[in-house]
């Protein structure tokens, strides 16, 4: 059993994007998760959002649980200081201990990586293989066409309501925050 009550598994990108507001979201929500007392699950990069939501967590005296597959040691700048650091041998064994290592998903701006965490946090979820609740952090509504995407996805026949169902969206950190708490009650 884990020392920690609940984990959050934080997808998002290795870069910091265009907008400053995005690097603010990123250290508001490692705050946040630290305030909380959650665990940070992430892709233990040191760069980008991701190094951005780390080191608050850390800055704010949480915990940390980070993944990182060999290939991307140099590249995301493995960030060795953390609570528990796993090395993998590929971007799969990533996915899938951060996932299994997690209570909840949360997706910050990102990009294709990102994407692909969440599209198979959701196929999982779609397919009954979980209930954590995914939550998209739609700083200035960074993720609107991709719930737009998933609109039409359902719209088109391809996917049921349900689908809709197991993606929240919170535009703000703190709202995130509540939709946390009421998740992981």
């Amino acid at each position: 059993m884990s020392a920690y009550p609940k984990s959050v598994c934080v997808y998002c990108g290795s870069r910091d994007g265009n907008e400053p507001e995005y690097a603010q979201a990123a250290q508001a929500t490692g705050q946040m998760l630290a305030g909380n007392g959650w665990r940070l699950v992430y892709g233990a990069g040191d760069v980008g959002l991701m190094g951005r939501v780390a080191n608050a967590v850390q800055n704010a005296g949480g915990t940390t649980f980070g993944v990182i597959p060999t290939h991307l040691m140099d590249w995301e700048v493995g960030k060795r200081d953390l609570d528990t650091f796993v090395v993998t041998e590929t971007m799969h064994e990533r996915k899938k201990v951060m996932f299994m290592n997690a209570d909840a998903v949360v997706v910050l701006p990102g990009g294709a990586g990102s994407l692909d965490e969440f599209f198979e946090a959701l196929t999982w979820r779609q397919l009954k293989l979980h209930d954590k609740p995914i939550i998209l952090l739609n700083i200035d509504g960074f993720w609107d066409p991709l719930c737009d995407l998933l609109q039409h996805v359902v719209d088109s026949g391809f996917a049921g309501n349900d689908v809709l169902g197991f993606v929240q969206v919170a535009e703000d950190v703190e709202a995130l925050e509540d939709a946390l708490q009421t998740a992981l009650a």
